[in-house]
């Protein structure tokens, strides 16, 4: 039931070793946003089968003192993870030395009384906001929660002294390539001030969801490499990106011969922040920038 992987987590500056765990838990509660087919792997759980994996990764920890807890939900949902395994969790965090703790959040579950238990941790809580305009976020996502929950749910974070990524995607379904490119930048302008890192997802295709549906009759693609190069450039705090999927049909992905060099200089960059690793170059470069003008010139703007 347990997922989990090590990987490179930037920290205090440098890369660090990380482990990523994912928990199976009954998932999120929302399961509407278009793009999300992650809570079709969710099961109803009790709470022995919880604390078993919660064993287990402190048992994959190893001398690793960063640990990521995905659920593929809210961490702080009550009804994924009950109150006093959150607890068991962070005393096993506490007594293993972590030195950072990343998790997820949907804002409505993100109450000073619960971050009361996180004390003496370094924790940074993931909130997918996906976008900073509440039109897109409503009408081609279906997120449920507009910015303004996410502001008041991030200074409540802030308050308590801990950290908070904010993810925006790229590309959701019904924008233009340029459209996206445009809201993710002035997405992020906007939530600045609110986030120490942003963390951008690139689209990629999950089994039964609006997106599947959209991309199966060809009305959909996923983004392009090229527009995840230009987001990261024209970003201008700590950002980050793993381009899930990327290279594959399913997923972001240019013309096949430079995907694995694009994937390869954005995962890099997330760890370094070097921005001279994505001067990056390829003949479909040119047929991406011709998309964008063709595009824009051949359709109304969808959102205001």
């Amino acid at each position: 039931m347990l997922k989990f992987w090590k990987e490179k987590e930037r920290y205090c500056g440098k890369a660090e070793n990380c482990l990523t765990a994912i928990l199976t838990t009954r998932g999120c509660s929302w399961r509407k946003c278009y793009m999300c087919g992650y809570w079709t792997e969710s099961r109803a759980l009790g709470n022995e089968a919880l604390k078993e994996q919660i064993d287990q990764v402190f048992e994959k920890l190893g001398d690793v003192k960063i640990l990521k807890i995905f659920t593929s939900g809210s961490f702080l949902d009550e009804r994924e993870i009950p109150s006093e395994l959150r607890r068991y969790f962070l005393d096993r965090c506490k007594e293993s030395g972590i030195k950072k703790l990343i998790i997820e959040s949907r804002p409505e579950f993100i109450e000073k009384e619960k971050l009361e238990d996180f004390r003496g941790i370094e924790l940074e809580v993931g909130i997918g906001l996906e976008t900073a305009n509440d039109f897109i976020r409503e009408h081609c996502i279906n997120k449920g929660f507009n910015f303004s929950d996410f502001v008041n749910s991030a200074k409540i974070l802030k308050q308590e002294g801990f950290r908070v990524k904010c993810y925006l995607l790229l590309k959701p379904p019904f924008l233009s390539e340029g459209e996206a490119i445009k809201d993710l930048i002035d997405s992020a302008e906007k939530v600045i001030d609110y986030a120490d890192v942003i963390s951008i997802n690139l689209m990629n295709i999950q089994r039964g969801t609006v997106v599947e549906r959209l991309w199966e009759r060809g009305i959909y693609r996923p983004p392009w490499l090229w527009s995840a190069i230009e987001v990261l450039k024209n970003i201008k705090t700590e950002v980050i990106c793993d381009p899930v999927a990327g290279g594959k049909l399913r997923g972001p992905h240019n013309c096949g011969r430079c995907d694995r060099d694009l994937v390869s200089a954005i995962k890099l960059f997330s760890v370094t922040q070097d921005k001279s690793l994505l001067d990056l170059d390829c003949e479909c470069k040119k047929v991406w920038m011709k998309t964008l003008e063709l595009e824009d010139y051949s359709r109304i703007p969808l959102f205001p």
